[in-house]
């Protein structure tokens, strides 16, 4: 496997426009080269249907109502992504918030140039990575096998070996419990379904299973429902900021990736 570092020489005050993809909103700032928001932070929900094109009008207008300019964009999106394309996105693919896959949404998304559709509309460079991987640029510290686990509308998952992101496995769709995936289990529905305290537990179970093929040093979870967590974790486990899916916007311009 190669190391793959962006080439392009940035300015020293490059500004960054990050944009949060997630099933119930979107969310989008500037950032200074290191990691400031230098704009106020807008957030606007989730519109459904929304295939390619409403997605890409969405994040024009929410990002049309940003103070300051942006030499480049990074976009965390709640799905799978490679050199760009998608090739698998659960949430956006459903008619309705919640509701099951919709066989012309899965047929507009998959392989969908989102970020050669994003860097026309924005007439800049554009990243596209999946939300846990940026997430995880941001929290990271580079020491050992570190693992991401998101929580929100579904369960994204990144890994990180010395400090390098590793190419992107939809670990929340792997079997767990009972015939279901970590996402069925882990998911928004199922925690409105179960309660926070039977859900934490859940979690928990999920991190320790995780563990026995993961083998990771440090798992992360990030993402909004870290906030309904109440039970002890693990002592490899440490919840980090929501913020971290914007301010991770940046590092995911120098991260090193292996690919």
């Amino acid at each position: 496997m190669a190391t793959a570092r962006s080439t392009t020489r940035w300015p020293r005050d490059v500004h960054t426009l990050a944009i949060d993809i997630g099933g119930s909103g979107f969310k989008a700032a500037v950032l200074d080269a290191l990691g400031q928001m230098v704009s106020e932070r807008v957030r606007v929900d989730t519109p459904y249907p929304c295939p390619p094109e409403q997605l890409v009008r969405t994040l024009q207008d929410l990002v049309s109502s940003l103070d300051g300019s942006y030499h480049r964009v990074s976009v965390g999106f709640p799905g799978l992504v490679r050199a760009g394309h998608v090739h698998n996105i659960p949430s956006l693919s459903r008619a309705r918030y919640g509701g099951p896959p919709d066989p012309g949404l899965v047929a507009l998304w998959h392989g969908f140039d989102l970020a050669g559709a994003l860097s026309a509309s924005f007439a800049v460079p554009v990243k596209v990575a999946n939300d846990a991987d940026v997430q995880g640029c941001a929290v990271v510290e580079g020491d050992g096998f570190e693992f991401v686990v998101t929580l929100g509308t579904g369960t994204g998952t990144a890994l990180f070996y010395r400090g390098q992101l590793l190419p992107h496995m939809e670990l929340g769709h792997a079997p767990f419990r009972k015939g279901g995936t970590f996402e069925d289990h882990l998911g928004n529905a199922a925690r409105k379904r179960l309660g926070n305290q039977r859900w934490s537990r859940l979690v928990i179970e999920a991190i320790e299973a995780y563990d026995r093929f993961v083998f990771f040093d440090r798992v992360y979870l990030g993402g909004g429902n870290t906030k309904h967590l109440c039970e002890p974790l693990p002592a490899k486990a440490v919840v980090v900021p929501n913020t971290a899916g914007i301010l991770g916007g940046v590092k995911l311009w120098t991260m090193d990736v292996v690919g």
